[in-house]
């Protein structure tokens, strides 16, 4: 049976906030704390996150704001993540099972992130190269909990 609205892969994630803490592949601290917000009659995913918001990683606040949207047109869910350091991230986002895959080019690389769901409150995390089921590089992995709002 088909989803009556495509944006209820994020149901899972809208009651809580979840945090994350890691390490980038070249050893830069990853902080990340996101809450996701159904809003405009389930039309539109709202997500704000909060992040290192200078290039030092001495300041912490909020980084990021998102929309997801399902484009009746393509058939598939876009995201935009608008960044405090005036950039804009665009890209599809998918699931498989209880997974969330999200696309986009970054710099000339299609990069993918990996939302593995572990149990509810719990996911894996990768952001990486992945090709043919397989992650080819691997550019942060770690895990992000929710915290019940």
């Amino acid at each position: 049976m088909a989803q009556e609205n495509p944006l209820d892969i994020f149901r899972p994630l809208e009651n809580y906030v979840w945090y994350a803490e890691g390490e980038w592949g070249d050893g830069s601290l990853f902080k990340q704390e996101i809450s996701f917000e159904f809003s405009l009659n389930n039309k539109i995913v709202k997500v704000q996150s909060m992040g290192f918001t200078n290039k030092e990683q001495t300041e912490y606040g909020l980084r990021n704001h998102g929309i997801r949207q399902y484009d009746e047109k393509s058939k598939k869910i876009k995201f935009w993540e608008f960044d405090v350091f005036g950039g804009l991230t665009e890209g599809t986002v998918e699931a498989n099972g209880n997974n969330l895959i999200y696309k986009y080019d970054y710099g000339g690389t299609l990069v993918t992130e990996m939302w593995i769901y572990i149990s509810e409150g719990s996911y894996g995390f990768i952001i990486g190269i992945y090709e043919n089921d397989t992650w080819k590089q691997t550019f942060l992995k770690t895990e992000f909990n929710g915290k019940m709002k």
